[in-house]
């Protein structure tokens, strides 16, 4: 969003600044990590005085007897925040990896909250089935697959060589294996 902002205002001091990616990245990841601790001591302390926690795990899941109970849940909610916000604001939206990550972390984030959810509020201690949490990473996994597979704005490495035939320079590309 602000990229895209900032190159059309390339005039005002400052502003090519965030055509650099070196200095989007500093940034996002400065961004995040104070993202993750304001909104992450917050949210803590919200799932905190509504009681919202895990419940206690039975003995043969919890092999090193941690015993989750009164642990605060949906933490991945910090995460996606920490990543999707500074991504949204510094990155170059058009492009197809980026588009790629914000779509993987938000179905990757959906499945975990789905899971927390059943596991909180439905008090559901297996949480989603696990045929459902593989076939949703399967799926995701196809769409980036094929994305990066036959879009057009995906670059592969690829072996150029070329050669002269009657006075005709002959260029081949080759995928790199």
């Amino acid at each position: 969003m602000l990229y895209s902002l900032f190159t059309h205002f390339s005039n005002v001091l400052g502003a090519r600044l965030f055509t650099y990616i070196s200095f989007r990245a500093i940034t996002a990841g400065i961004l995040g990590l104070l993202i993750s601790i304001w909104f992450g001591n917050w949210f803590i302390n919200y799932m905190k005085r509504h009681n919202i926690s895990e419940t206690k795990k039975k003995k043969k899941t919890d092999p090193f007897n941690v015993g989750k109970k009164g642990v605060p849940t949906m933490g991945g909610l910090i995460v996606i925040a920490a990543i999707l916000i500074p991504c949204l604001l510094l990155g170059k939206l058009t492009n197809v990896y980026m588009i790629l990550m914000i779509v993987t972390t938000l179905l990757m984030g959906a499945l975990g909250f789905a899971d927390d959810y059943i596991k909180t509020f439905k008090k559901n201690k297996d949480g989603l089935n696990g045929w459902v949490k593989i076939g949703g990473q399967v799926a995701l996994g196809l769409i980036v697959g094929l994305t990066l597979r036959f879009c057009p704005a995906v670059s592969m490495n690829e072996v150029v060589t070329s050669r002269i035939e009657n006075n005709v320079v002959v260029v081949e590309k080759t995928p790199e294996i």
